[in-house]
Formats: C-alpha cells, sequence, structure tokens
C-alpha cells in the first residue's frame, strides 16, 4: 500500500517545448519523401506490369484512398501514441520530444518487420462480394466508407482525451459496411459479415482490457515480492530521471510496445492498401507473380490432392456450369456442405488449368489475372470455411492437414504486400507519433490512478502490453492496444492500492462501449450514401 498523493501535487514532466523549425522541415521533408517513395514505387510497379491506362478517373480514385488509407494511419499513430510514452514521459525517464521521435521510429520498425497476417485477417471479414468488385463503385464506397468512419471517430475520442481503440473502430466500420451492403442488397443485415470471424476477433477485443488489467496488476504484486529494491516501488522525486537501471527496463518496455504497436496496428492499414491496389491494379498486385519454380511445383500437387479428396466424396459429381456464383454464394452464407463442393472441386481445376495454360503466375495475361486471382480468394476463402467445420463434409485430420496446404499454396500467391506498401504505412504512422500525442498523454499519466505512477507501475503495464500485442500478431489477431495499456496501468494503480479516478475510468468504459456501435452507423450511413454517389 502506498501514500495516495493527488496528481496536482506533483511535478509534472514538461510536455510543451518550443517550436523548432528544423524539425518542422525534417518531419515535412520525410512525409514528402514517403509519398513520393508511394507514387513512383506506383508508377513503376504499373509500367512494368504493362498496365494500359485507358481512363485515368480509377488511377485519381486510387490516389484519392491511399492518401485516405495513409490518413487513418497517421491518424492512429497520433492516436495511439500515448500507450508506449506515457509511462516513460511520466517517469521521467525520458524527455516528451525524445520519447515521441523514439516511438515513431520503432513503430515505423515494427511496420517494417510485420507478418501480414493481422492485413488479410481483416479483408476476411469485408462481404467476398465486395472483395470480389473492389474496383467498382460499390468497392470504391466501402474503402472511403470505412476509412473515413474510423478516422472520424479517432479524431473525435482524440479530441476528447479518450483512449478508445483504433482497431475496435475499424472493425465496427467493417461491419457496418457488411451490414448496409446486405440490406441493399435486399438480404438480412446479419447475413452480410462472417461473424465467426468477427467473434474471434471480437473476443480478442473484448479480453484485452480483462487480460490487461489482470496481468498487469499480477505482475506488479510478483516484481513486489521477487524484485525487494525500495526505489522501483517509489514515485518519481522532483524531475530527476529514475536510477539507470530503471530507465533502462522503462525505456526497453516502451521500445517493445512501439514496435508491437506498428507490427500489429500497421498491417490493418495495409490490408486495406492491397486491397485498393487489387482492384485497380490487377496486373501489377493481383497475383505474386515472383514465386520460385518449385512453389508453383507445390501448388500444382497440393490442387490435385485436395481435387482427388473432393471427387471422392462427391463422386465425381460435376455441376455442368460456371462453379463461382455457386462457391460465392455458399461463402456469403459461411457454409460449405455437400451441395456446394462439388462446385469448389471444379473451381480448383480451372485455376490448375490457367496455370497448366500459361506455364506459371508470372505469364497470366493481364485480362486474366483478376479473374484468376478472384478464384484463388474464392478457392481459399471455400477452404477456410471448410476447415471451420469439419463435420458439415466429414474432413478427416489427414484431409484436413491436405486443404492447409493447399490454401497456404493460395495465400501464398494472393496475400503478399510490396515493399513500399509497408514503407509508405511506417512512415505515416511514425510520423502520427509525433503529432497531437499529448491530449491521450495527460489522461493516461494523470486521470487514470490517483497517486503518481511509481516505475514499477509502468513497466507492468507496458511489459503486458508488449507481450499480449506480440502474441495476437502471431495468431494474425487485431488487438487493442490502446485497451491494454490504459487497463493495465489502471490495474497497477489497483494493485499498488492506489486507487482509480471513476470519472475517468468511466469515461473510458463509456468510449469502449460506445465505439462499436457508433462505428458501425457512421461507415454503414456513409457507404449508402457513398454508394450512391459512385
Amino acid at each position: 500500500m502506498v501514500d495516495v498523493v493527488a496528481p496536482d501535487t506533483v511535478i509534472r514532466p514538461k510536455l510543451d517545448t518550443e517550436h523548432n523549425w528544423i524539425a518542422v522541415i525534417l518531419f515535412m521533408g520525410l512525409l514528402a519523401g514517403g509519398l513520393g517513395f508511394a507514387a513512383y514505387s506506383l508508377h513503376n510497379d504499373v509500367v512494368q506490369s504493362g498496365t494500359e491506362v485507358i481512363n485515368w478517373l480509377p488511377f485519381l480514385l486510387l490516389g484519392v484512398a491511399l492518401l485516405i488509407a495513409l490518413g487513418f494511419e497517421f491518424v492512429n499513430g497520433f492516436h495511439d501514441t500515448a500507450n508506449a510514452v506515457a509511462t516513460v514521459i511520466y517517469t521521467h525517464s525520458m524527455p516528451a520530444h525524445v520519447a515521441v521521435v523514439w516511438s515513431g521510429f520503432f513503430n515505423f520498425l515494427g511496420v517494417l518487420f510485420s507478418t501480414g497476417a493481422v492485413a488479410f485477417g481483416i479483408i476476411s471479414l469485408l462481404p467476398v462480394e465486395l472483395i470480389l468488385q473492389v474496383g467498382s463503385g460499390a468497392g470504391y464506397a466501402m474503402v472511403f466508407a470505412l476509412l473515413i468512419a474510423a478516422i472520424i471517430w479517432n479524431l473525435g475520442t482524440w479530441w476528447l482525451g479518450l483512449p478508445a481503440s483504433s482497431s475496435h473502430t475499424l472493425i465496427g466500420s467493417i461491419i457496418g459496411v457488411g451490414i448496409a451492403n446486405a440490406l441493399m442488397r435486399g438480404r438480412d443485415g446479419t447475413s452480410g459479415v462472417d461473424w465467426n470471424k468477427a467473434t474471434d476477433i471480437g473476443y480478442s477485443l473484448l479480453l484485452s482490457p480483462m487480460f490487461g488489467f489482470v496481468c498487469a496488476a499480477l505482475l506488479l504484486l510478483a516484481l513486489r515480492f521477487v524484485v525487494r529494491s525500495p526505489e522501483l516501488y517509489e514515485q518519481p522525486k522532483g524531475n530527476q530521471p529514475p536510477p539507470l537501471w530503471i530507465r533502462a527496463i522503462l525505456i526497453a518496455t516502451c521500445t517493445g510496445v512501439s514496435f508491437m504497436h506498428g507490427s500489429n496496428d500497421g498491417q490493418k492499414g495495409m490490408g486495406l492498401i492491397m486491397l485498393i491496389l487489387i482492384g485497380v491494379v490487377p496486373t501489377a498486385y493481383a497475383l505474386n507473380r515472383t514465386p520460385e519454380p518449385s512453389q508453383v511445383a507445390s501448388f500444382k500437387t497440393n490442387a490435385a490432392a485436395v481435387v482427388g479428396i473432393i471427387d471422392k466424396k462427391t463422386e465425381g459429381r460435376r455441376i455442368g456450369g460456371d462453379p463461382r456464383p455457386l462457391v460465392s454464394a455458399a461463402i456469403a452464407l459461411h457454409e460449405i456442405n455437400n451441395n456446394a463442393l462439388p462446385a469448389v472441386g471444379d473451381l480448383i481445376k480451372h485455376i490448375v488449368l490457367d496455370i497448366d495454360q500459361y506455364g506459371s503466375f508470372a505469364k497470366i495475361p493481364a485480362q486474366a489475372v483478376a479473374n484468376t486471382r478472384n478464384d484463388m480468394y474464392l478457392a481459399s476463402e471455400a477452404l477456410r470455411f471448410m476447415l471451420k467445420d469439419t463435420s458439415a463434409i466429414a474432413i478427416s485430420k489427414e484431409e484436413a492437414a491436405t486443404f492447409k496446404a493447399f490454401k497456404s499454396s493460395l495465400d501464398d500467391a494472393t496475400r503478399f504486400i510490396p515493399l513500399w506498401v509497408k514503407v509508405a504505412v511506417a512512415i505515416a504512422l511514425g510520423l502520427g507519433t509525433m503529432i497531437g500525442w499529448k491530449r491521450i498523454v495527460v489522461t493516461v499519466g494523470e486521470k487514470i490512478g490517483k497517486s503518481h505512477m511509481t516505475y514499477a507501475q509502468g513497466a507492468s503495464a507496458e511489459l503486458v502490453a508488449a507481450g499480449t500485442i506480440g502474441l495476437a500478431d502471431v495468431y494474425g489477431l487485431p488487438v487493442s492496444t490502446t485497451h491494454v495499456l490504459s487497463s493495465g496501468v489502471a490495474g497497477t494503480m489497483a494493485a499498488n492500492g492506489s486507487g482509480l479516478q471513476m470519472a475517468t475510468v468511466r469515461n473510458l468504459l463509456l468510449a469502449w462501449v460506445l465505439t462499436l456501435p457508433v462505428a458501425i452507423l457512421l461507415s454503414g450511413s456513409l457507404y449508402w450514401v457513398l454508394a450512391h454517389v459512385f
């Protein structure tokens, strides 16, 4: 138990700095350099792919969509900066202006070294018919609606100084578009979303604040038992930095959260950017055209094995027509049953025939690339639902392993992220961390607990946040850095007997509760309007 010290009696860190024109010039230079590199790389990819530009309007819309997507990541950066830097600032481990630059750099690195699993996990939530027609008016309406809705809510909660979740907001926006799209097509609104996938993601978002609160509290208590150094559990003395070894721990945890935040949150923008690129410039981005010859051979071997299993289960039945509508309808219903199974087999045979006809992914002509990619996407999604419910068509463990191997081959061919996309998102997120961070830093640093944060509290909250985000990254799940960190700080305050400022806690809970319905309503309404405009 510690003595409770009111936040207004402690010495606050210096959050305001003098205007530095050199820093402004460097910032604008990096921003311009990032946009220039993205534009150059995009132009180079389009030229090399042999894309013939007949109508410039899609490319104009592409540019606007890319700017909005990068704008989302920029807002995400300054909205979530406090999650990494509040602890090092309020323990005087780093000056505020140094901390945000440090965090921005490691957010940048986190994006560059990310796996891409979260990026394509987000895309799987979107309605399949919109993904297949992302270059259409409805596709643009989808992308613009969900990104603009997410930006509006992020800016609103930032203005109020509330640490709301960017992940939570984006998921709500995607669900809103899915529901609106289904209703506009005369279907039940619930059919517009893959609720199984949404539930998996929802659990990660729901449990993350509880996990952060409990684990940070337990870690603090464990530290008290293991590390007996009293200075670790003291509040900062004046404006003096902590002892060197404590300072090193706090900076290390800040670095870890910054890196992990970049690796997880940066992928959301990358997934949407790839969706836009695939719709507008399929010849350059629809397929990974640089696989090793052994990968193509493995692809065909895995396809043959899957077709053999499906033919055996369907006794060689054929549907006698185009299999795509039947597979698309089954995916929209989130179930592949015995009636749809022959269509999946025929679709895979079509894919293999295309590759045999052209010899490799790189040789598929421009006019056929988009269709081949859509076929692969449909096959991959069909396999995902088949593996989700193996009892529907009685899949054994050995057959499931064969299906997984082929799904992996399909994903390797269609789910890739060019380096320039990673760099552009990394710069947007990294630079975003250096703007507008003060509002939420004050909330996390001063308004959650009734006493000033101790060194052990800051380290415990940051360690739990970094570990949780890293684990979510492995499983391809978006997790809320904001929820984990702010609830972790609250958990350490509770475990330390410091007390919580209930007004702030109520506001955080209110933002957490409202984020999903508000994002759904915003994005659904925007999609309805933009679908009519486009």
